[in-house]
């Protein structure tokens, strides 16, 4: 059982990309909902400037998500400087 004091960790990272998508994917709902419901009358193709700017935007937003967490990770990943030495099976042996 965790301590009530630690940090809590989540699940999965962060995927700004992947919220951007769903956040386009709501809207494209939303439009086609009002239009069902008649609030407004939606042609099928005013949809797609909308969905094409929202892959560019998650595509924009996946990359810059990416970008951080590699840099995250080998900022972690230089500053760890306890581990074992590179090799310890004597196979690269400085002779």
């Amino acid at each position: 059982m965790p301590r009530p004091d630690a940090p809590r960790r989540w699940r999965h990272g962060f995927r700004p990309g992947r919220l951007v998508l769903g956040l386009t994917g709501l809207g494209v709902a939303a439009l086609y909902a009002g239009d069902a419901a008649g609030a407004w009358h939606t042609p099928w193709y005013a949809v797609l400037p909308l969905l094409a700017a929202g892959l560019v935007l998650a595509g924009g937003a996946g990359l810059l998500g990416q970008r951080a967490r590699r840099r995250r990770a080998a900022r972690a990943a230089s500053s760890d400087s306890t581990g074992a030495p590179a090799s310890t099976s004597g196979s690269q042996a400085i002779r």
